[in-house]
């Protein structure tokens, strides 16, 4: 694969990003796109990020990969992510990729992951220039998902009374409150290794309260006729599978649903031929190598 650094601006910020051309692309010729999205807190280079970047590659389509505003290289205020400002991150790189000479214009798609992948839907839904989305560990309603991430009433109480203290906070300081990753979305001892070296650790108390306002399910029919595939653990430790499963419910007929049992939430990281297997066979439906020569 050969690589491009690129640089755009979103919301007045620099995003750093890197563009993929498989190494057979042929000189003049146009290929379909994929713009690749990290998860929360994190970077372009996230295994999540990585491994859909290699298996895209590998299948012919170009991608995209970048640092949303706050995250990794790209400026921004750290820790402080805002649902619908990576939203228009998303859109801005999907105009960047698309305008590139070797992409075949308007065939340009997003996947994502997790936090992520809620970007993504949230993104295709709104945006009508986006050929299809990828889900992978999606949430289509904040605070429902946050209730299943913290389960029991005291980590629930827990977690309110956090946003309730951030809110008081900052009105008598003028300041955010700066929370621990692991209080806002709890990971997994065993799934830790995970966040990519370089992730964010704190974040501000704002970030939970736009995550918890994020309601992509309440878009998703906007989506339609264009396809959306939706993967899932059948048993995701991190993000509830009931979110991929309302998000289904709401999505119409042109969208697909896939549980995986031998599989966790990072399961774009994990290299699973059968995930890969499922994207491969759905892209090639939905958004097929039709190379152009210019």
């Amino acid at each position: 694969m050969i690589e491009e650094n690129v640089e755009f601006i979103s919301n007045g910020l620099k995003l750093q990003g890197v563009i993929g051309l498989p190494s057979d692309l042929k000189a003049g010729e146009q290929r379909p796109a994929m713009v690749v999205l990290h998860g929360f807190g994190s970077t372009k280079n996230a295994q999540n990020v990585l491994g859909p970047v290699k298996e895209l590659g590998a299948m012919g389509y170009i991608t995209l990969r970048f640092d949303m505003q706050g995250c990794g290289e790209s400026e921004g205020r750290r820790g402080h992510l805002i649902c619908l400002e990576q939203v228009q991150n998303t859109k801005d790189a999907w105009t960047l990729l698309n305008a590139h000479p070797r992409v075949q214009s308007s065939r340009v798609g997003v996947i994502g992951s997790s936090f992520g992948a809620a970007v993504a839907m949230y993104t295709g839904a709104t945006d009508p220039r986006v050929a299809l989305v990828i889900s992978s560990g999606g949430w289509g309603h904040g605070e429902r998902k946050f209730k299943g991430q913290h389960h029991t009433q005291e980590a629930w109480k827990n977690f309110r009374n956090m946003l309730l203290k951030g809110r008081r906070h900052h009105s008598k300081t003028g300041e955010s409150l700066m929370v621990d990753r692991h209080e806002i979305v709890p990971i997994p001892h065993g799934l830790t290794h995970q966040v990519v070296h370089g992730s964010l650790q704190k974040f501000t108390h704002e970030t939970a309260q736009s995550m918890m306002d994020f309601k992509a399910e309440e878009v998703i029919d906007q989506l339609a006729p264009r396809p959306l595939l939706l993967l899932h653990s059948s048993n995701d430790s991190v993000t509830p599978t009931e979110q991929s499963l309302e998000v289904f419910k709401r999505a119409g007929q042109h969208a697909d649903l896939h549980l995986f049992a031998d599989t966790d939430h990072f399961m774009l990281a994990e290299g699973n031929r059968r995930v890969w297997h499922v994207v491969s066979d759905w892209l090639a439906m939905h958004l097929p190598l039709h190379h152009v020569t210019v």
